[in-house]
C-alpha cells in the first residue's frame, strides 16, 4: 500500500506573499449563473507564490530558466528532516542529520509549517531559512534539490548569497512547502513546476509518496 501526501500550499487570494508581490488573483471572466456558456477564469499571479520552484535565472544572469530544469532532480527519493527548535538552519544543523549517503533531495520541516497549519495569512519576517554555510553544505554534500517550508530559502533580511550559492551549483530550490504532520524519513518526491518558457521560476504541485506496510 502507498499513501500520497500533498505538501503543496493551496493557491488563493488570502495567503502570505513576499512583500511587494502582486500575490495571487483568480478573476471570473465568464460564469454560468450570469448566463454565459461556461465558467471561465483569469489567473494573475506572481511566479514566486505558494509552493514554487526557483530556476537559476532568478538570480543568475546566465542561468537556465525553469523549463530547462531536469525532471530527474524533481522526482525521486527525498529525505524529510525535522528541525523544530531552530531560528535558522546552519551547516552544523544539517551535518547532524545523519542523512542516508545516497540522498540527493532534502526537505526541511521547521516551525514554519505551523504557520500553514494555523492558517496565518500575513507574511512573517522571522521565518526559518538557511544560512550561507548551510547552503554551501548542501552543495558540498551533493544535494540536488533543497526544499523549505516557507517562501524563501534565505532569511528575510539576508542578501541573495544563499540563492546564488545553490543556483550556481545547479541545486533546485523548492520553496513554500507545507510539511505539517510529515514525519522525518525518506519518501518519494514528485514535484512538477509549470513548464513556463523563459521564466525565473514556476508554481508547483509537490507530493510525497509513502510506502505503507
Amino acid at each position: 500500500m502507498t499513501r500520497i501526501i500533498d505538501i503543496s500550499v493551496p493557491l488563493q487570494s488570502q495567503m502570505p506573499v513576499w512583500p511587494g508581490s502582486v500575490g495571487f488573483q483568480l478573476l471570473p471572466t465568464m460564469r454560468l449563473d450570469a448566463g454565459d456558456i461556461a465558467n471561465v477564469s483569469q489567473l494573475i499571479t506572481d511566479i514566486h507564490v505558494g509552493t514554487h520552484v526557483d530556476a537559476p535565472w532568478h538570480f543568475l544572469t546566465e542561468g537556465n530558466t525553469v523549463e530547462h530544469l531536469a525532471l530527474d532532480d524533481l522526482i525521486g527519493p527525498a529525505a524529510v528532516a525535522y528541525l523544530p527548535d531552530i531560528s535558522s538552519v546552519t551547516a552544523k544543523d544539517l551535518a547532524a542529520l545523519d542523512l542516508p549517503k545516497n540522498i540527493k533531495r532534502l526537505l526541511l520541516h521547521t516551525r514554519n509549517s505551523k504557520l500553514w497549519a494555523d492558517g496565518v495569512t500575513e507574511f512573517q519576517e522571522d521565518f526559518v531559512a538557511l544560512t550561507a554555510d548551510a547552503a554551501q553544505w548542501v552543495v558540498d554534500r551533493g544535494i540536488r534539490l533543497i526544499g523549505v517550508d516557507y517562501l524563501s530559502v534565505q532569511r528575510y533580511r539576508d542578501s541573495p548569497l544563499i540563492h546564488e550559492i545553490l543556483l550556481k551549483a545547479g541545486v533546485v530550490i523548492l520553496e513554500g512547502l507545507n510539511l505539517t504532520n510529515i514525519q522525518a524519513g525518506v519518501y518519494q518526491l514528485i514535484c512538477l513546476p509549470l513548464k513556463l518558457v523563459d521564466a525565473d521560476g514556476a508554481p508547483a504541485r509537490a507530493v510525497l509518496i509513502e510506502e505503507e506496510e
